[in-house]
């Protein structure tokens, strides 16, 4: 019978063994807890063969202290052991192939991460760049307009004007002419034949009616060109300081003395009624030709919601309950503010559209019949160059009400933001 001899080196090598085995059996079983935990998730070999490493470590140090306390066959239980763990290696560095594929697939997944966090980093800066375009190219066109319309208001104002100065003299000379006409027929009652035919063939009594009815219409006529040239000095402004104290109200008017055409009723446009609710507001310190540029874009996308809806309306199945209106109303606000509002009672603007109303190059008219820029641009004007804000409601059965609020006063901190 073999007898194990025990020495103090045996017994600390013996117990060094054990307690190594027990610390790779608690990390195996520590492992193989967390999977069972987790078995709803699956079992993943590659963990299995962590853990089965080292409990193949624990079996193959347990067995070589139990062989130094006297286990028969110590050899055989500690190769046995080493195949077991030898094997688990084996199958554990079969995963080689998969951690190589996984790192080049961590590779690339982070290259496609910051190729499309680049990628979106230059469509914002494209879109930006396009936005900044078509704001410079709208902004020129608005100048150049600015300039022509003020050209051709100029070139128009001198002619009328001179016209205009000579219609009380020349109707000042046609009734000398009628009265010397009417004495003449005073004295002389009975003219000779020829200027009878003459009289009769002009008809001279109604020349004497109709013509001071038509210097009345040419004085209106002129009266209401010399009105329009106003108004088109007025809405341009290329001959005033670009910031400066101006009546809001002239400006509004302005506008729509240009779009009164399409206002008025006629087999292509529709009638549409203005109802001025002007508040008593103060001069208001701004950019006139941008402000009036924001009115324009407002009140003709107004215009085209109430022609809109008049097709619509041509159907027999759908009737008019109302006027096509348009409402302007101003107001003071908290006595440092202006509040312009604008409201048509045309089709109301959906919910959808709301949150992208003022984005760039977004409409809802057909193509080729807007740009998507208007509000954009109106939107910058009044938020950027003003520091005012531009805010619209539209529900079903509700006036579409499109809300301008600027300060009164620039101030220099203002400017300075801007």
């Amino acid at each position: 019978m073999h007898h194990t001899v025990f020495t103090d080196a045996s017994l600390i090598l013996t117990g060094e063994n054990i307690i190594i085995a027990c610390c790779y059996f608690a990390i195996s079983l520590g492992i193989a807890y967390g999977v069972w935990r987790n078995r709803h998730a699956g079992v993943d070999p590659l963990v299995m063969a962590v853990a089965g490493i080292f409990f193949s470590c624990a079996l193959g140090h347990g067995m070589h202290g139990a062989g130094m306390l006297g286990l028969p066959n110590p050899i055989v239980w500690q190769v046995a052991t080493d195949f077991v763990t030898v094997i688990i290696a084996v199958y554990f560095l079969s995963f080689y192939r998969s951690f190589d594929l996984l790192a080049r697939f961590s590779q690339i997944f982070t290259s496609k991460v910051e190729l499309e966090d680049k990628n979106k980093i230059l469509e914002q800066a494209m879109l930006k760049l396009q936005l900044t375009q078509s704001q410079l190219i709208q902004q020129e066109k608005m100048s150049s307009l600015g300039q022509l319309v003020a050209g051709v208001a100029h070139e128009i104002n001198n002619p009328v004007n001179f016209i205009y100065a000579n219609l009380d003299y020349i109707q000042e000379y046609v009734q000398d002419l009628l009265e010397f006409i009417e004495l003449y027929q005073k004295h002389f009652p009975t003219p000779v034949a020829e200027i009878r035919a003459l009289s009769q063939k002009i008809d001279l009594e109604f020349v004497k009616e109709d013509l001071f009815k038509i210097f009345k219409s040419m004085k209106i006529g002129t009266e209401r060109i010399k009105e329009i040239v106003l108004s088109l000095r007025n809405f341009s402004r290329v001959d005033e300081a670009e910031l400066k104290k101006v009546d809001i109200h002239e400006g509004i008017d302005s506008t729509l003395l240009i779009l009164q055409h399409r206002f008025i009723a006629s087999p292509e446009n529709i009638e549409i009624d203005i109802v001025k609710n002007y508040g008593d507001i103060p001069q208001v310190e701004c950019y006139p030709g941008q402000l009036n540029q924001v009115f324009m874009n407002i009140l003709a996308n107004a215009v085209d919601a109430l022609e809109e809806i008049n097709h619509q309306q041509k159907s027999p199945k759908i009737q008019q309950e109302d006027s096509n209106r348009i409402t302007i109303s101003s107001y003071i606000v908290n006595s440092r503010w202006v509040e312009i509002k604008i409201a048509n009672n045309g089709p109301y603007i959906p919910i959808d559209f709301h949150q992208r109303i003022f984005d760039p190059f977004f409409t809802t008219k057909p193509v080729g019949k807007g740009t998507g820029m208007g509000m954009s641009i109106s939107y910058q004007i009044i938020t950027e160059k003003h520091k005012g804000k531009l805010m619209f409601t539209s529900n079903s059965g509700a006036d579409t009400e499109f809300i301008i609020q600027i300060p009164i006063v620039q101030t220099t901190a203002m400017l300075l933001a801007s």
